[in-house]
């Protein structure tokens, strides 16, 4: 984990799934459309259908020139809503992540 991330997790409070704090950003910043596909791990390292979700988010903030989407892209690029330790474990122990990991191995 970077230093920028590890100084955000520090001041957050939030708790709960990444992709819940990232909707709830987005809806504050007036971005409902956004904070509905994150609600439905659409930006997710993990749950997204995306190859990248992460540069789509960094993307569709930059298009929308308002500070508030700004100020999100900047916390999203310094890894603010990346996902959690226990969200990467969950997946690694999941079907899609065990096949992953046996392709890596494999080679295929």
């Amino acid at each position: 984990m970077g230093e920028a991330k590890r100084r955000a997790a520090a001041k957050s409070p939030w708790t709960g799934h990444t992709k819940d704090f990232l909707a709830q950003e987005l809806r504050k910043a007036g971005l409902d459309e956004m904070a509905k596909k994150a609600e439905t791990g659409y930006y997710h390292d993990f749950l997204s259908p995306l190859d990248t979700p992460c540069i789509q988010l960094a993307a569709d903030l930059a298009v929308i020139n308002t500070p508030a989407a700004q100020a999100l892209r900047r916390r999203h690029l310094n890894g603010e809503f990346d996902a959690s330790k226990e969200e990467s474990d969950e997946w690694a122990k999941s079907a899609d992540g065990r096949e992953a990991f046996n392709r890596l191995v494999s080679g295929r």
